[in-house]
């Protein structure tokens, strides 16, 4: 049989395996319902300008994925507080360097 290494993060998942518990009924049901909400999407109408609408084609383009996708991803880092400003966090940092 062939030893699997494992990294660090692994190791600490498969140290701790022992301690995770199954989860039952009411519980369960709970968390199934709330995945269903995260992967539920739903298609909108908005306006958005030309310019914008070209830049974002242009971005996507040059990341390889469709623009909805793009602007998906963006709305999502938007509404989860992922998605930062470059400009707060430049002056953050002269902040800290002062």
């Amino acid at each position: 049989m062939t030893e699997i290494k494992l990294d660090a993060y692994e190791q600490s998942l498969e140290n701790a395996a022992e301690n995770f518990v199954s989860v039952k009924g009411e519980k369960l049901a709970k968390i199934e319902g709330m995945l269903d909400g995260i992967k539920k999407t739903r298609n909108i109408n908005i306006r958005i300008s030309e310019f914008d609408l070209d830049r974002l084609k242009s971005i996507s383009s040059r990341e390889g994925l469709p623009y909805q996708t793009l602007i998906s991803s963006i709305l999502h880092k938007f509404v989860t507080r992922q998605l930062v400003d470059e400009k707060s966090i430049i002056q953050s940092i002269k902040l800290m360097s002062h």
